[in-house]
C-alpha cells in the first residue's frame, strides 16, 4: 500500500472529497436487506446478519466468476461475515454494531480499486470472494486515511496508524499482484473453498510471471497461504493493535 496520508495524533481529521463518501455509501446502503440472496447469521456469537450465499446450496458449488462493480455490496457483505472474528478488525471495530457499519467502509476503501480492473472474484455465488489489484494499482490511501480517521476510536489511531505506515514502508515497489482481502463467508469455512477460489486466482497471477504479495492479519491463515506457496516477509504491530503478517509469493 501507498500513498497512505498518515495523520500526526490521535485528533487529526484527513478529509475527502463529498462525492467519494457518498459514493461508498451509496454503494453500501442497505448491504445487510436488499440482497436478493438468502439470509443467514456471520456466526453462532454474534447476532448479525449477512445476506450472503445460502450455505445449504452453495458448498458443492465450484464456479468462479469475475465480480461486477454493481455486485460490490454483495461481495462487502461475503468479507463482512468471513472477518467477524478477525482480531485486528474487531480491535479497530469492538462492538458489532461498529463492525457492521464501518467494517465494508474500510473494505470499499481498502480494495475497491479492484472492482473497475475485474480482478475480484467470487466462488459458489459469494461463499467467498477474493480481490485482487493487478500491477501497477494500489490502494486510495487517502480513502483509507479518512476512513478510519471518521470510524475508529481517537484512542486507537496513534497505533492504528504506526501500523499503517509500517505496512506501506514494507510494500513491494516493483510490479506485482496485490490481495488485500480475501475470505469465506463464516459458516463454509474450513470446507476448502478457500482453496479452490485461491488456485484459480493464482493461474491468472501465474499467467503474467510475476509475484504475488498480501497481509494476513490472522495468525491462523499464514499456514492456508503458505500451502499456496507465500511465504512470511515481516510483520507490523504497534500498540495494543494486534500484529499483521506480511506474506509474499514468488513469480512463476
Amino acid at each position: 500500500m501507498r500513498a497512505l496520508a498518515v495523520p500526526r495524533g490521535p485528533h487529526c481529521a484527513a478529509k475527502a472529497s463529498a462525492t467519494r463518501r457518498n459514493k461508498n455509501k451509496d454503494v453500501l446502503t442497505h448491504q445487510y436487506t436488499d440482497l436478493p440472496i438468502g439470509t443467514r447469521p456471520a456466526s453462532a456469537r454474534s447476532g448479525i446478519l449477512w445476506n450472503v450465499a445460502d450455505p445449504r446450496n452453495e458448498p458443492q458449488d465450484s464456479t468462479v466468476a469475475p465480480v461486477s462493480e454493481d455486485q460490490q455490496a454483495q461481495a462487502y457483505a461475503t468479507l463482512a461475515s468471513a472477518f467477524f472474528e478477525d482480531p485486528v478488525e474487531r480491535w479497530m471495530y469492538s462492538a458489532p454494531h461498529q463492525y457492521r457499519t464501518h467494517f465494508p467502509e474500510f473494505v470499499a476503501a481498502f480494495g475497491g480499486n479492484a472492482f473497475q480492473h475485474e480482478t475480484v472474484w467470487t466462488l459458489g455465488g459469494f461463499s467467498a470472494v477474493a480481490m485482487w489489484m493487478p500491477p501497477g494499482i494500489e490502494p486510495d490511501g487517502d480513502a483509507i486515511t479518512t476512513v478510519l480517521t471518521d470510524t475508529v476510536d481517537p484512542s486507537k489511531h496513534d497505533d492504528l496508524f504506526a501500523v499503517l505506515e509500517q505496512m506501506e514502508a514494507a510494500h513491494p515497489r516493483d510490479a506485482h499482484w496485490y490481495l488485500p482481502w480475501f475470505g469465506v463467508t463464516a459458516e463454509l469455512q474450513g470446507r476448502g473453498l478457500g482453496g479452490t477460489l485461491i488456485a484459480h486466482c493464482l493461474s491468472v497471477v501465474d499467467a503474467s510471471h510475476l509475484p504475488a504479495y498480501l497481509e494476513t492479519p490472522s495468525p491462523r491463515n499464514i499456514t492456508f497461504y503458505e500451502r499456496h506457496g507465500f511465504s512470511v516477509t515481516g510483520e507490523a504491530q504497534a500498540g495494543e493493535c494486534p500484529p499483521i503478517t506480511f506474506m509474499s509469493r514468488a513469480a512463476r
